[in-house]
């Protein structure tokens, strides 16, 4: 079923998370049952990220520089089907731009498609920590609003080296991310906007935030994407904060801010649990006052680590 049937017919707020794939070696069987415990809340939809590979390069005796893969995650495709086959529900992987060219990026979709995926997520992607900025791979996408196109056109039967478009029809249901404190590379939020807009026009059905900690900055976002002339759904995408170290991490690679109230109780904090209880009860209030402003669903950030969803989830659902 398509995301926004899910949204469509729910009768209150959905609740649905977002995983990592496991690295390579370790076990798929390790992150299916770690998050298990979060069926309980029904979730319609599970997000499926994918995280390019990660460089080095070695120097060799003779001086010449070897490029090493130190990060891999195993395939989105089997990730998906283990979900959809385990929980019965359905799978939502992320597509990117970043690290795949457009023949890449078609096939994947066939694979997906052949499978029974019928949404996606599509995303630029972040750059490489070793590049700094974005560069789109060769033969590749600049922007996610001509990922987006890609994966419409498959829809109708459009295909890379198709002269026509064929009967072979894709249907996807594609989501796209929205910034309510503005993507850090836009020079304004109404340049963000322009954007975001970009992407709807090219057949973006939903969008999912990037995470927030203060509500206010989702409800103004709302309100300037309406005002826009953007009609589709926006689920707010929320995460617990659960160590010390994300107090500063956080903002530092997410662009976001944390509301004064909020450090003013993580400033109080001895260690990780306590910053996790915080953490939790911020996330609780913020869940609950999403939910009386009519949100169709929430999106949790879970990092593959289900306690403290579920404990969040656990008073909201």
């Amino acid at each position: 079923m398509k995301v926004t049937e899910h949204l469509n017919q729910a009768k209150k707020t959905l609740f649905s998370f977002e995983i990592l794939p496991p690295l390579k070696g370790q076990s798929l069987n390790e992150m299916l049952d770690g998050i298990s415990p979060l069926m309980d809340f029904n979730p319609p939809f599970i997000d499926v990220t994918y995280h390019r590979e990660e460089y080095v390069y070695k120097k060799h005796a003779n001086g010449l520089l070897e490029k090493v893969s130190t990060r891999k995650r195993p395939g989105t495709v089997g990730i998906c089907a283990a979900l959809m086959n385990r929980f019965k529900v359905d799978a939502v992987p992320h597509i990117l731009c970043g690290g795949f060219d457009k023949e890449e990026t078609e096939n994947v979709l066939i694979d997906l498609n052949f499978i029974g995926v019928e949404n996606v997520l599509a995303l630029r992607g972040d750059a490489p920590k070793s590049e700094g900025r974005f560069i789109p791979e060769e033969g590749g996408h600049s922007y996610s609003n001509e990922l987006v196109q890609q994966i419409v056109g498959m829809n109708h039967g459009k295909y890379l080296h198709e002269e026509t478009e064929t009967g072979f029809q894709t249907d996807f249901c594609v989501g796209v991310a929205g910034y309510p404190e503005k993507h850090f590379e836009a020079p304004s939020f109404k340049f963000d906007l322009k954007y975001l807009k970009a992407k709807v026009d090219a057949g973006a059905e939903y969008i999912v935030t990037q995470m927030f900690f203060d509500n206010k900055k989702y409800f103004d976002f709302v309100k300037q994407v309406r005002d826009a002339g953007i009609t589709i759904p926006i689920i707010p995408g929320l995460k617990p904060i659960t160590t010390l170290r994300q107090i500063t991490v956080l903002p530092s690679i997410f662009f976001l801010d944390l509301p004064d109230q909020l450090m003013d109780e993580l400033e109080k904090c001895k260690d990780n649990a306590a910053v996790r209880q915080v953490g939790i009860e911020w996330a609780i209030q913020q869940s609950k006052e999403l939910i009386d402003f009519g949100v169709p669903c929430l999106h949790y950030y879970t990092m593959s680590k289900a306690s403290t969803v579920h404990k969040v989830a656990s008073a909201v659902f």
